[in-house]
């Protein structure tokens, strides 16, 4: 678990890169519109590709750290065990809705790839998106099996 957890790392702080980058390119645009009459090119478009992919990016981290949303009302009387049970019963739904995202955008980003599809005003290649999706679905998949065969770090998760 501690080299998944390690890549959901990572992961995440790509991500951050990412969300940083989209951040100024935008200001940039803004800037340039107001001042100089001209924004970037096909800004919104890098900013929604971009924006997807860093979500799909945080996935891995917010898993590891337990950070999805969990509805407690009916089981807040339950015991630690049972409640524990549940716990990695979820876990395993997560898994399997974390696999077959990340094999149907693998296969999205492959018929992206052949088909050789890009954005309507830059032409940015969309399987570069799905590229970075994949990968980090896959990646949250396999920590949600782990939480599931191991349990979970208490250690990870906020204390807020």
């Amino acid at each position: 678990m501690r080299a998944l957890v390690l890549l959901a790392k990572i992961s995440a702080v790509l991500a951050g890169i990412l969300l940083t980058f989209i951040t100024v390119m935008t200001c940039a645009s803004i800037v340039g519109r107001e001042l100089f009459g001209s924004a970037i090119t096909g800004d919104f478009e890098l900013s929604g590709a971009a924006t997807g992919a860093a979500i799909a990016m945080f996935m891995p981290w917010c898993q590891a750290k337990r950070g999805n949303i969990i509805v407690d009302f009916f089981t807040a009387g339950c015991s630690p065990k049972t409640n524990a049970v549940l716990d990695r019963f979820g876990a395993l739904l997560l898994a399997f809705c974390f696999g077959a995202l990340a094999w149907r955008t693998g296969l999205g980003g492959l018929s992206s790839y052949i088909s050789n599809s890009g954005t309507m005003i830059l032409g940015f290649p969309e399987w570069i998106v799905y590229a970075c999706m994949a990968p980090s679905f896959a990646l949250t998949c396999l920590i949600a099996l782990g939480q599931v065969a191991l349990g979970f770090d208490d250690s990870l998760r906020d204390t807020a």
